[in-house]
């Protein structure tokens, strides 16, 4: 059955998105008997377009990129007249993330839900402030509430823990999720001061103009919250997460660190500790001889520990603009092979 898609939001991680799409269509066909049309798109900034047939997807990205807004199929539509109206029947919600309360997103996939549409999202907000509320909506209404890009972009951690590792029991999952600040850590410890380092990092694209969600933790501290609710069935609230960024780290405890054969890491950390789950996010300091003190630069990482199989470690990018899109893609087959 071929899916139609309407896109809310049309950002870095859409665009990412069709452009996998395109590149990849005739593969996806051959080898997994996907099929798609999106058939509807909702933007802040470049407008609606809507064509129940189908959207013409390079002129879309052509658009953007020349005209700055949408040119064609336009309608007087939000972004919940879009979800309503359109003939979609998955909604891929990509609109921005607030990491206060969640909105507008949580709203945009309650209603996908409730009018039984299947909802994939990269969106933190929905994940950390109402996944089991949607989680539920979604079973209730016989469809998918799919969040894989939450946490480490394309990189398998939740779809990994769902399938390759089902069976097992996770005691804890530790990890570097943030990979602004891993950055900037890994030029201090070449030397380069902490203001030099986050300077680098926005010359980079990997650090916003205000780089507080990611220097003061609160963009881990979303991820382990997830890890907590989603993995491990805590009902954990963002405010309930110990949080500590990276600022105050200096030089010398770098080079303090060098002197125990260790390195500084910001660390996000849920675990089962007698009877209750426990999570935080704060720097500590990790010996060089455990894998997650080898990830450097912008990399992921995340330990898992389990009763059948140890410690289990994944690597990988952590944010960008494909590797997200990916994760979009990898929801939606899943959505596509529950209807085989």
């Amino acid at each position: 059955m071929k899916q139609k898609i309407a896109l809310i939001g049309f950002g870095t991680v859409a665009q990412g998105f069709c452009e996998i799409l395109l590149n990849k269509k005739k593969e996806l066909k051959k080898n997994y008997n996907y099929e798609y049309e999106i058939v509807a798109i909702n933007d802040i900034k470049y407008g609606t377009v809507f064509n129940p047939q189908g959207l013409n997807i390079k002129k879309v990205l052509e658009d953007v990129r020349t005209n700055n807004k949408f040119t064609k199929n336009l309608v007087d539509w939000d972004s919940i007249k879009t979800i309503k109206k359109s003939n979609a029947n998955v909604i891929c919600e990509l609109a921005y993330t607030n990491l206060k309360n969640g909105q507008p997103a949580i709203n945009h996939c309650k209603t996908a839900l409730e009018l039984k549409k299947h909802v994939v999202t990269s969106n933190k907000g929905p994940a950390v402030f109402a996944y089991k509320k949607l989680s539920a909506l979604a079973n209730n209404n016989g469809v998918k509430f799919l969040i894989e890009g939450t946490v480490m972009s394309g990189t398998p951690v939740l779809n990994l823990v769902r399938g390759p590792l089902a069976g097992n029991k996770i005691f804890s999952a530790k990890g570097i999720l943030n990979g602004t600040t891993n950055f900037i850590l890994t030029r201090m410890e070449e030397g380069m001061s902490y203001q030099d380092a986050l300077a680098e990092a926005q010359k980079l694209g990997y650090a916003e103009a205000d780089p507080t969600n990611d220097v003061e933790g609160f963009d881990a501290r979303a991820k382990v919250t997830i890890l907590a609710n989603v993995l491990m069935g805590a009902n954990l609230h963002f405010n309930d997460v110990e949080c500590e960024g990276i600022t105050k780290i200096t030089l010398s405890d770098i080079e303090e660190a060098k002197r125990q054969n260790s390195r500084w890491k910001l660390i996000a950390s849920v675990e089962l500790k007698n009877g209750k789950i426990i999570a935080s996010i704060k720097p500590q300091l990790i010996p060089l001889t455990h894998p997650l003190a080898g990830v450097t630069g912008s990399t992921n990482a995340i330990t898992f520990t389990t009763d059948l199989l140890g410690d289990v470690t994944v690597i990988g990018k952590g944010a960008g603009k494909v590797e997200t899109g990916f994760a979009i893609l990898s929801d939606l087959l899943e959505i596509n092979d529950s209807k085989k």
